[in-house]
């Protein structure tokens, strides 16, 4: 591990007639402070008490349809087994030097993969990955509150009809504020995207992108709108 967040400059492997990144791919975390999948897999080692378990890739391919799909799960626990859309596709124990439970032979087909872990013996954590449908509103979430003269980081997701986040979603997004507050800079954590990160707009990568907006010294109330060609807006207010 290099890094905890991946950051401008050294992206590797680079060469210099075809490479496209701007930033390093070394990190736990992606420019805007995004989990990667290899969080979970550190989280795995180095948490070995908090039941979790953690599927990648993503299961909306709809161009791999019949074609081997290989899956992987990252878990805090020492046994686990796959369903494909309610069927079995086999149980794997973690052996004394594994980090990851393999399932190589998986046949992609639309739908809901999920996986069930245990640790010793009993049932441990239960997780999920679903086929979404196309994104159709966008919605905006903010961890903590804020104070006057403060930075408010908001998650901007794209979710389909179900309010599933769809990971292949990659919309432009234009964002509107009013109150006591500015636009500080957005970003989206894509390595290859060049766009500046001083402005009131931004496409999604991965069906997200971040939003950072300063509050001024006044109290009041920041109202921010985000906005997408066919998608259904979404909001959020600020009380300082």
């Amino acid at each position: 591990m290099w890094t905890g967040f991946d950051y401008l400059g050294e992206p590797a492997p680079y060469m210099e007639e075809t490479s496209v990144a701007r930033s390093s791919y070394f990190g736990i975390f992606d420019l805007c402070g995004f989990k990667k999948d290899r969080f979970y897999l550190y989280q795995a080692r180095w948490r070995p008490n908090l039941p979790m378990a953690h599927i990648l890739p993503h299961w909306n391919w709809p161009d791999r349809v019949g074609q081997i799909t290989p899956v992987h799960v990252y878990t805090t626990g020492n046994a686990a087994e796959l369903f494909l859309n309610g069927k079995s596709l086999g149980r794997k124990i973690k052996g004394p030097f594994q980090y990851r439970l393999r399932w190589d032979s998986v046949k992609y087909e639309p739908g809901e993969l999920k996986v069930i872990t245990y640790k010793n013996s009993k049932q441990w954590a239960t997780v999920s990955k679903k086929t979404t449908g196309v994104a159709v509103r966008i919605q905006l979430l903010m961890e903590t509150k804020i104070k006057r003269k403060d930075l408010a980081f908001i998650t901007v997701q794209l979710l389909d009809k179900e309010g599933l986040l769809v990971p292949t979603a990659d919309n432009l997004v234009r964002f509107k504020l009013s109150g006591p507050g500015k636009i500080t800079a957005v970003g989206n954590g894509d390595p290859t995207n060049y766009d500046s990160f001083q402005s009131n707009m931004y496409k999604a990568f991965h069906g997200q992108c971040l939003l950072i907006v300063q509050s001024t010294e006044r109290n009041g109330t920041i109202r921010i709108s985000a906005e997408s060609d066919s998608l259904k807006s979404g909001g959020i207010q600020i009380s300082l």
